[in-house]
C-alpha cells in the first residue's frame, strides 16, 4: 500500500484524527523548510502538503500568495521542491509528503519526468488545483505506477454527480474545501460542513479531510468531530511571514501551534 494511504488508514483505524500541515517550499527562505518539517513532525503533524511556489497561485488568499512570492525571490523551483523532499527523506521515511500547487511547472518539466523525479525524491501524493480528474488520466496513471496518489478537491458547491466522480478519482484521501473563495477565509459554517460530510461519505470510503478556516485548537476540534482530520495552511504560513527575520521565534511559534492543534484533535 502506498505510504499516504497506509498512514491515513492507520490513523483512521486507531480512531484518531489526521493533522495535515501546509507550508510553501522555501518560505521564508530555503534553509528553514526541511528542519522545520522535522520539528513539525515531532510536534504532531501526520502529513505534509508542500506548496510548489508559483507566480500566479489563483486559488490562494493574500497570506499564501505572499508566501509564494517570498519563496520565488529565492528562485525556488519544482526541482528545488523535489530536492527538499529528498533531503527530508534522509531522516524520515514515514511521514507522507504531498506536493500541492498548480499544473504549469509540472507541464514544463514533463509528466513522465515529473513522475519519475517525484518517486525518486520520496513524494507520496499530489494536489494539483487546476488539473481536474477528467483531464488527468495520463498523469494519474504515471503517478499510480509509482505509488504516488492523486488527491482531488470537493467544495461547498460540488454537486452529488460531480462529488461521486471526484471521490472515485481520488487516492489517499479526499480534500473538502469547507469555504467558498480563496485560502485564508475566516468563518466556518459547521452545520454546512456536517451536511456536506454526510453527503460526501456516501461516495467514498477514503478519509475525508477538511481544510480552509482552521486556524487554532478550537476550530480544529470542531472540524475533527465532523471529519477524519484537519488541513491547516494559512495559520502556519502567517507565522512564517510574520517571523521571517527571526528563525528561532518562527520555529517556536509554529511548533506551539502544531502542539495546540494536535492536542485539540486528540481530545
Amino acid at each position: 500500500m502506498a505510504r499516504l494511504s497506509a498512514r491515513l488508514n492507520e490513523i483512521k483505524e486507531s480512531g484518531q484524527k489526521a493533522l495535515v500541515a501546509y507550508l510553501v517550499a522555501g518560505d521564508p527562505n530555503p534553509e528553514i523548510t526541511v528542519p522545520l518539517m522535522h520539528q513539525m513532525v515531532d510536534a504532531g503533524v501526520d502529513v505534509f502538503e508542500l506548496g510548489m511556489p508559483f507566480s500566479d497561485p489563483e486559488a490562494e488568499g493574500p497570506i499564501i500568495q505572499l508566501a509564494h512570492e517570498r519563496a520565488l525571490t529565492h528562485k525556488i523551483s519544482l526541482t528545488s521542491c523535489l530536492e527538499m523532499v529528498r533531503e527530508f527523506r534522509k531522516d524520515n521515511s514515514i511521514t507522507p509528503v504531498v506536493l500541492m500547487g498548480y499544473l504549469n511547472p509540472i507541464e514544463s518539466m514533463g509528466y513522465n519526468e515529473f513522475a519519475e523525479a517525484a518517486a525518486v525524491a520520496g513524494v507520496d501524493g499530489t494536489i494539483i488545483v487546476n488539473f481536474p480528474p477528467e483531464e488527468a488520466g495520463e498523469f494519474g496513471d504515471l503517478l499510480a505506477e509509482r505509488e504516488i496518489e492523486t488527491v482531488y478537491l470537493l467544495s461547498p458547491t460540488t454537486t452529488d454527480v460531480r462529488a461521486r466522480k471526484i471521490c472515485g478519482a481520488s487516492r489517499g484521501f479526499v480534500y473538502y474545501v469547507s469555504l467558498k473563495g480563496t485560502t485564508g477565509a475566516e468563518t466556518l459554517d459547521l452545520a454546512d460542513v456536517a451536511e456536506k460530510m454526510s453527503r460526501f461519505r456516501a461516495f467514498s470510503d477514503l478519509p475525508i479531510l477538511v481544510g480552509f478556516g482552521i486556524k487554532d485548537g478550537a476550530s480544529a476540534k470542531a472540524i475533527a468531530e465532523l471529519s477524519d482530520g484537519a488541513v491547516v495552511g494559512s495559520a502556519i504560513v502567517k507565522i512564517m511571514g510574520d517571523n521571517g527575520d527571526n528563525p528561532q521565534l518562527l520555529e517556536e511559534r509554529v511548533q506551539a501551534l502544531i502542539r495546540e492543534l494536535r492536542t485539540a484533535l486528540d481530545g
